[in-house]
């Protein structure tokens, strides 16, 4: 195992597979690959997003981002990923884009506003994956 990725969105569960992923990039020597996706198709609003709501769920994304980097001790190689769309999809196709060995990802993220994970997203990535898939609670 060579790639991990990562989503995460600043919710319980995503902090507890952050912890997870770190923990098993360590004991591996393994690339973390942290990314955040910004649900903007449930934000639209009549298909049309102003630039500063835009720029404001990117800003949320980096500090999520920036936090989950923070987390990872010296010696780690780690990268930060941030998309737009639909989050099931969207971790599914970072997922083969950067040829992840392996996903860790939590159960539940935080509401429609604040964060992108639901627990939808992380069955249909586990029954989508071409990798392996492992949901932390």
């Amino acid at each position: 195992m060579k790639k991990i990725l990562v989503p995460v969105d600043g919710s319980e569960s995503s902090e507890r597979a952050l912890k997870t992923a770190i923990e098993l990039a360590a004991a591996l020597k393994a690339k973390l690959s942290f990314l955040y996706v910004a649900n903007v198709n449930q934000l639209a609003v009549n298909s049309c997003l102003s630039a500063e709501l835009l720029e404001s769920v990117n800003k949320a994304g980096e500090a999520v981002l920036s936090h989950a980097e923070g987390s990872v001790p010296d010696g780690l190689e780690t990268e930060r990923l941030l998309e737009t769309g639909s989050p099931a999809s969207a971790i599914i196709d970072v997922a083969e884009d950067i040829g992840a060995d392996f996903i860790v990802m939590g159960s539940r993220g935080l509401g429609l506003v604040k964060g992108v994970l639901l627990g939808s997203v992380s069955q249909y990535v586990v029954e989508n994956a071409s990798c392996a898939v492992m949901v932390v609670k």
